[in-house]
């Protein structure tokens, strides 16, 4: 009760710059939550579908293992790759008639441009969110300080103002205005353990991605051809 009277104390008596750090720490919590709370969502529904690569290599067909992944890979995540290089393998000298540079490409090579096209893709995707993430983190506690000591500058001068220094008038201001630099942490804190959380989440499905993708471009360069495998 006495943190709350404190911090309407020092609202009511800021000026403009006090209340503007103010709304940027909320605007910047408001963000980060959001991204934290939706990727939380999201990469929750990614580690649960991982298991859809084990899934795909125990289908009989890749008609059937696309398929298979499909309805497990509620995210997306895996199941491009799949069917992006699938494509890629089974495309012809011509496409509807019309010669094309992908047709003249080496098989392997398209595949291999594919892939690599869908993991950037994916690594794209992944990555949304985590640079707000990163810039809340590391700004919002200097947002705070700077916030506290716009505060503490007014309170000091207010205090030479009134001509008597005495430390019950200094130390309410003062303390009133280290307000900002505890807001500026709790929003920074959330964001910073955030990141460090996705960043290793997603570096484990990108790993996966990887080893996927390798997979893949041998089964569809060495292995059966596409068009036999789906009969």
């Amino acid at each position: 009760m006495e943190q709350t009277v404190g911090f309407a104390h020092y609202w009511a008596q800021g000026d403009a710059v006090s209340h503007a750090v103010a709304y940027a720490l909320l605007l910047m919590s408001i963000a980060s939550w959001y991204y934290i709370l939706a990727k939380t969502w999201s990469s929750w529904r990614i580690r649960r579908s991982s298991n859809a690569l084990d899934g795909f290599w125990k289908a009989p067909t890749l008609t059937d293992a696309i398929a298979v992944m499909q309805h497990i890979d509620s995210e997306e995540i895996y199941t491009p790759l799949a069917q992006r290089s699938s494509e890629a393998a089974s495309i012809t000298s011509k496409q509807h008639g019309i010669p094309s540079l992908n047709a003249a490409t080496d098989p392997g090579e398209l595949i291999t441009r594919t892939l690599r096209r869908e993991i950037n893709r994916v690594s794209a995707r992944l990555e949304r969110g985590l640079t707000l993430l990163a810039s809340v983190g590391s700004t919002a506690p200097f947002v705070g300080l700077f916030g506290t000591v716009w505060g503490i500058y007014h309170a000091l001068a207010a205090v030479s103002a009134s001509g008597t220094v005495q430390i019950d008038k200094v130390a309410g201001p003062v303390g009133e205005a280290l307000i900002m630099t505890a807001l500026g942490l709790v929003v920074a804190i959330p964001a910073v353990l955030a990141y460090n959380a996705f960043t290793r989440i997603n570096r484990l499905t990108l790993a996966e991605l990887d080893g996927f993708a390798h997979d893949l471009h041998a089964y569809l360069t060495t292995g059966e051809r596409v068009g036999k495998g789906q009969s």
